[in-house]
């Protein structure tokens, strides 16, 4: 039963005249649509149709198609090779089962024969080889199939067409033979010997009244239908093609974009630069007035606007406060962590009913508003707000989807920028601790050991030498007791700096005069066991100063200590002023001022570190170990006060600050 012959190279063969022509799919399928329409829209009873598809899901594409024309007759064959379900049946048409290795599976046909017209397309499908099929889009590869055939209006090969399809469905359905040589009868295709042949194709010709005068013509009438039809479907691929190429072009775009970003966060992690290309890029592609891009959290009630792409016309929004929590379209981006897409501002009623808004939009003409949060898992980073101030340009639904796609890689980047910023200061903490553990080594070995070495001959001169005569014996015990307190000061000021950094200090704050923290203080740094010469110490502290709210042991501690810092850097012929002014209603602001050695200005940021001195870990002139300012910095905090030190440069003097609430 399988014939492996083409049906092509059989009506070639029995028509010689004709020549095949190359076909595109895309060409069959407005033909085949075609001359399917004419039918339906035809004025012929009981006209002849069989249609041979290559395989089952191409006959499942149409089958709505041919149900409509078996409506129109009885005569109606459809050919496929089965792949599920299809099956020799009777139903609303004739379908004829053909076996896979069958010529016709490599083979498009449509055969029509009316009363008034006929037509006809056989085609063989050319397997032409494609390289990097994998590279091509489907649908394209699919519309270029290339096929070799026959299309023609001409009633005698319409008619050869039709005789040796009805052949081969008498070979698959033998029990059709009586309806089919009914058709045969009824359209003027009964065989005839092949001596006859030619006296049978003219008969098939000779006008009758199923083939009226030039019946190889379609009437006019019959004729522009079949136009009208061909050109509406060849419209409709047009139209279609134009869109895939305008997604691919939209695609292309959103990953051009997309990839533009992607370079800009790999060549930097700094997030303004980042910011910088999305803003003036994403600006560009989508044709806006304005376009903002700026960093934000979901409780910031405003933002300055430090990045902005601008069109000549609209008003610039650089450097501007642009408030957030009062605008409710802000507010509902958020909240809904979507895009919120206003066309028409003077038409959206929450901008209407919404003062503010209203005049925001007014003031900044703003027509069409467009906004998308940069987010990242589920964190608002910033926002995306696209602006038309001219007239309400629709932005197509793509173009959205592209700002979104950019808003989700600044997220990415974004993210990436903070956690290299929050790396860089991790190492930078590392680094001072590792700088602290190697200082706190070197005070170690400096601060320490000196005494101890001091303690330690003391000792044993005083054990080894009974006879030492009371005076040199009264020295070595000053030296020992004054190294032994030394270290017990080192020891006290590690312990208190941790207490400190820890939390742990329990503060007992009450209402203090400024004044008698001040005496105090002095009293401490003059006394006369600190065996020094100290500059001239200036008081400059009203008694009418408000009453100042803190714990009084570790005001007069940081007094001390701010004091005792000056002294040790100033020549016994300089001078040491402490002064206080009320800074603002809330704060009184101590000054320590002196005329001694000063600090160049990169060390000003430095200089409260734990362990900081100028002269370095293992070249401290001036003694000490470096813990003074640290402790100091840290009870200012503890109060809610802040300290900081100015200085004209080396040898100009210093001026300490801190702060203190006032009750």
């Amino acid at each position: 039963m399988i014939v492996p012959i083409s049906l092509l190279a059989e009506l070639l063969q029995a028509l010689p005249q004709l020549r095949a022509q190359i076909y595109f799919k895309s060409s069959m399928t407005a033909l085949s649509h075609a001359m399917e329409d004419l039918v339906l829209a035809g004025s012929d009873d009981e006209p002849l149709v069989i249609a041979s598809f290559q395989r089952e899901r191409f006959y499942r594409q149409e089958a709505h198609r041919y149900k409509r024309i078996a409506s129109r007759s009885s005569q109606v064959y459809v050919l496929a090779a089965p792949e599920t379900e299809f099956k020799n049946s009777s139903e609303c048409h004739e379908s004829v089962a053909f076996a896979p290795e069958d010529g016709l599976n490599k083979e498009w046909h449509l055969v029509v024969l009316g009363e008034h017209y006929s037509t006809c397309l056989i085609c063989q499908e050319k397997i032409v080889p494609i390289d990097n099929q994998d590279d091509r889009d489907p649908l394209l590869m699919d519309q270029a199939r290339r096929f070799e055939g026959i299309w023609t209006f001409d009633r005698e090969v319409s008619c050869k067409a039709a005789e040796l399809l009805l052949a081969r469905i008498v070979t698959y359905r033998p029990e059709l033979a009586e309806k089919i040589d009914r058709a045969r009868t009824t359209y003027n295709l009964v065989k005839t010997p092949k001596k006859t042949r030619k006296s049978a194709v003219s008969k098939a010709a000779k006008p009758d009244i199923s083939a009226p005068k030039n019946s190889q013509i379609p009437n006019p009438k019959l004729r522009d239908a079949f136009t009208e039809r061909l050109v509406t479907y060849l419209q409709a691929g047009q139209h279609k093609l134009l869109k895939a190429y305008a997604a691919i072009a939209a695609q292309e775009r959103k990953e051009r974009l997309v990839n533009l970003i992607t370079t800009a966060m790999r060549q930097s992690l700094n997030p303004q630069e980042i910011v910088e290309v999305a803003v003036q890029e994403l600006g560009t592609a989508l044709s806006a007035s304005r376009c903002l891009i700026y960093r934000c959290k979901a409780a910031d009630v405003a933002v300055k606007i430090d990045r902005e792409f601008l069109r000549p016309g609209a008003s610039s929004l650089l450097n501007q406060t642009w408030p957030l929590q009062e605008n409710p379209i802000w507010s509902d981006a958020v909240a809904r962590q979507e895009r919120v897409y206003v066309q028409d501002t003077a038409q959206h009623p929450l901008i209407v009913n919404t003062k503010s808004l209203k005049k925001t939009v007014k003031n900044w003409q703003i027509v069409s508003w467009l906004m998308v949060p940069v987010l990242y898992q589920g964190r608002v980073l910033g926002m995306v707000e696209m602006h038309q101030c001219r007239s309400a340009l629709a932005w197509e639904e793509d173009e959205i989807a592209l700002v979104e796609a950019i808003a989700t890689q600044l997220g990415a980047a974004l993210i990436q920028a903070e956690t290299y910023a929050h790396l860089e200061e991790l190492n930078q903490q590392l680094e001072a601790l590792d700088r602290t553990r190697s200082n706190l080594i070197a005070i170690t070995g400096h601060e320490l050991r000196t005494p101890l070495s001091t303690i330690q001959v003391c000792l044993e001169s005083l054990n080894s030498e009974p006879d030492m005569p009371a005076e040199l014996r009264q020295i070595m015990l000053e030296t020992a007791l004054g190294d032994a307190d030394r270290m017990r000061k080192l020891v006290q000021d590690f312990l208190t700096l941790s207490h400190l950094e820890s939390g742990r200090v329990q503060w007992n704050v009450e209402s203090l005069t400024l004044q008698e923290c001040v005496d105090l203080a002095l009293s401490s740094v003059r006394s006369p066991s600190l065996d020094r010469q100290l500059p001239k110490i200036i008081a400059e502290v009203s008694a009418e100063l408000p009453l100042v709210q803190a714990d009084g042991e570790w005001l007069v501690e940081v007094i001390s200590k701010l004091l005792d810092n000056a002294c040790k850097f100033t020549t016994p012929q300089g001078s040491v002023t402490i002064r206080a002014k009320c800074n603002g209603c809330q704060m009184v602001e101590v000054i320590v001022a002196d005329t001694g050695r000063g600090i160049e200005a990169n060390s000003l940021k430095v200089v409260f570190d734990r362990f900081y001195q100028e002269e370095g870990a293992l070249r401290r002139s001036a003694g000490g170990t470096g813990l003074g300012l640290a402790i100091c910095k840290q009870i200012v905090a503890g109060w809610g006060g802040k300290i900081w030190v100015d200085s004209a440069g080396k040898d100009r003097g210093s001026e300490f600050h801190f702060t203190i609430p006032i009750v």
